[in-house]
């Protein structure tokens, strides 16, 4: 990733930042982005196929994805880098899951910052597109219709991971969505942070810059009046239940969405 982020608290997209001119001549459309997209995807998917697909690679091409946003049009505003920078340990990061453009891009932010690796949906991991690039980062993988056995996958697959000095992402709630609902915001992550003695940083986006298609939800459309926001909060120890450090990562990423608002 670009060392203006791995090595700052935040990174903003610099002002002037050239717009593609090929994107500009498609009339706001998504055909450009779309297409950076799809070579970005099947080149990572080949390599994966190959057996080469590395940390630096899902780096790479997570940066690609980050750079054609910006080439695309898209203002990129990262805070709280250095909540990061400054765990000695791996963490469980929890985020609201707004689009598929945080799934693309923290890898590149977080990854050079410390290992990581998904909790993610079945789905996915069995998509022709994504399951060879998902499996080669070895996620922990739930079906999303069983909540007491994912609850067990979790705890169960969780602590090794974290033991092997692997962060986890983590997004609680069921499904994309545009408006965070904190009572679909589960407890999974706070639960396995409890059980480990792991912090927990909270992880606030605003990707609403890349909607849901029609036919394919990582095919829509791009808003190009819509900043991407991502802001990392600072760890939280987690004791109990955890349900007080639940409600702290509520907070925060309804504070931050809230401040995000489009006028």
């Amino acid at each position: 990733m670009r060392t203006e982020i791995t090595a700052a608290n935040e990174y903003h997209t610099p002002e002037g930042t050239p717009h593609f001119l090929p994107d500009r001549l498609t009339f706001n459309s998504r055909f450009i982005f779309t297409s950076l997209f799809l070579r970005t995807v099947f080149r990572s998917r080949s390599l994966s196929r190959q057996g080469i697909y590395d940390s630096a690679h899902w780096i790479n091409s997570s940066h690609d994805i980050f750079t054609d946003v910006e080439r695309c049009g898209g203002r990129i505003h990262i805070t709280g880098l250095d909540n990061i920078r400054n765990c000695r340990k791996p963490v469980i990061f929890l985020s609201n899951h707004m689009s598929t453009l945080e799934t693309m891009i923290l890898p590149g932010i977080i990854q050079p910052l410390t290992n990581v690796t998904f909790v993610v949906k079945e789905a996915l991991v069995k998509h022709w597109a994504f399951k060879d690039v998902m499996l080669s980062r070895n996620p922990i993988v739930l079906s999303r219709s069983n909540p007491r056995e994912d609850f067990r996958i979790v705890l169960e697959q969780g602590p090794d991971r974290l033991k092997k000095g692997i962060s986890i992402i983590i997004f609680p709630q069921s499904t994309r969505r545009t408006e965070f609902i904190p009572s679909e915001f589960n407890s999974l992550g706070t639960k396995l942070a409890a059980k480990t003695n792991t912090q927990i940083i909270p992880v606030a986006v605003k990707t609403d810059f890349w909607g849901f298609g029609k036919f394919s939800n990582y095919l829509g459309p791009i808003s190009r009046n819509k900043p991407v926001h991502i802001a990392f909060g600072e760890p939280i120890d987690v004791s109990g239940s955890g349900k007080e450090e639940h409600q702290k990562v509520i907070s925060f990423i309804a504070s931050r969405l809230d401040r995000w608002k489009t006028p």
